[in-house]
């Protein structure tokens, strides 16, 4: 797998790649950079300085890397000219220290208690949500990520804007649905390339237009939006309901939709749009949902199907930081910061491309009900059993013996110990 993207480094660079992504995976304590050699069994053979210069110092681009790895998801885990659904968004990653690169008071959506305020590094990531045909959920691959620094001039829209202008690049002329949540819209949006559609949930605070009248033939600049309309809950209120089947978050349901083509001037400006209303319950009078999308010829259930995807980016966030130790690093310099959480989430992703090309079988899950039977219920492998699994055999090929010949105690023992460890129902994450 990862020879895959050794273009990527110097010889010397994928050398240590190799070991540092070995090891984070294999790592079933602290995931720090020194945790990492570590878990790649190299403490006694390599000098943390090596491990530490990879992050700081090594010539390595993490966009170029993870615009590799998309390029792989999309040959090998796609159908040929299939269309890509990107989800967006960002999250914190709590960080100690005064010198720590770019680390500030701000939100944390995953904070608990009444006031959702962390401080640490905050990074918008994208990536590409796919459907496995093992798995009943979407999963979503992280394969691009950079750090917002607060009060830095660029706000997180305008970063992620530019992630998706290189990923669209890179993948030119492939349509792409892009999906976030109501935090990313306003004006660094307006301008993605034509390939793209944005879908987002629309604020209640948004103000419609109507679409721009036809040109009078008079003199002067032609008007550029029609009447004010209102805001959702206005628009909601007159439109009329139908009812639809909508599958989402695994189960179908039927739902009223009512959809309406207008303008959002304030954030998407001339561009036409189409906003869509969502009921789950015949007798409400307002909405349960209301999302805009520049995308205007998909029907409004697989609008609703394709946005709840987005939800996939919030699980793979929650999966890289529990099994995987995403942000658990300790450095502090700029390139080292920039540079550690988009490992850890490229870790993730390489963990889900490898279990779905080499490591799936079909018992998988049965073999799992078997050691908790108490999962009664569990048909899928999760993203628990594919980093056990790996973990396996990454401990498998460490242990195989070079020469043929009777293992000895002590190496029968240190197998059984780190084969314990990988269990994903012991290990300490």
């Amino acid at each position: 797998m990862l020879e895959l993207v050794r273009g990527n480094f110097t010889t010397p660079t994928f050398r240590t790649f190799a070991a540092l992504v070995t090891g984070l995976i294999a790592q079933t304590g602290r995931c720090t950079v020194t945790g990492m050699l570590t878990g790649a069994g190299l403490t006694r053979a390599w000098s943390h300085d090596r491990a530490h210069a990879f992050f700081s110092r090594a010539p390595w681009s993490p966009d170029i890397l993870g615009i590799s790895l998309s390029h792989l998801i999309v040959r090998r885990l796609l159908p040929a000219g299939a269309v890509l659904t990107v989800a967006v968004d960002d999250t914190l990653f709590k960080r100690r220290g005064k010198k720590v690169f770019g680390a500030a008071w701000q939100h944390d959506g995953a904070a608990t208690g009444p006031t959702p305020v962390g401080r640490g590094t905050c990074f918008v990531v994208i990536g590409l949500v796919v459907e496995l045909p093992f798995l009943a959920r979407p999963v979503c691959l992280p394969v691009m990520a950079r750090l917002w620094r607060p009060k830095q001039g660029l706000s997180k829209v305008d970063i992620a804007a530019s992630m998706l202008r290189l990923l669209a690049a890179c993948h030119w002329g492939r349509r792409i649905h892009i999906v976030a949540d109501a935090a990313y819209h306003g004006k660094a949006l307006r301008n993605l390339p034509a390939t793209c559609t944005f879908t987002t949930r629309l604020p209640a605070s948004a103000v419609l237009y109507d679409l721009a009248p036809p040109r009078t033939g008079r003199r002067g600049r032609p008007a550029l939006k029609g009447t004010r309309l209102g805001t959702p809950t206005d628009l909601a209120q007159a439109a009329t309901f139908t009812s639809f089947q909508v599958t989402r978050y695994q189960r179908t349901e039927t739902v009223r939709l009512a959809e309406v083509t207008c303008l959002w001037y304030g954030s998407f400006h001339t561009q036409t749009v189409r906003v869509i209303w969502l009921r789950d319950n015949d007798t409400d009078t307002g909405y349960d949902l209301a999302l805009v999308t520049t995308d205007l010829t998909t029907p409004a259930p697989a609008l609703i199907t394709r946005y709840a995807w987005r939800w996939s980016i919030e699980v793979t966030f929650a999966e890289a930081r529990d099994l995987l130790g995403a942000g658990q690093a300790h450095n502090r310099t700029r390139a080292a910061v920039e540079r550690t959480v988009p490992f850890g989430l490229y870790c993730y992703t390489i963990t889900v491309m490898w279990y779905a090309l080499h490591g799936h079988h079909p018992g998988d899950a049965a073999d799992h009900r078997e050691r908790a039977p108490w999962y009664t219920t569990k048909t899928d492998p999760s993203v628990s059993d594919m980093v056990a699994k790996l973990r396996r055999t990454i401990i498998a090929a460490r242990f195989l013996p070079i020469r043929p010949g009777q293992p000895t105690n002590q190496e029968i023992r240190a197998v059984q110990q780190a084969w314990a460890a990988a269990s994903p129902d012991t290990a300490a994450v």
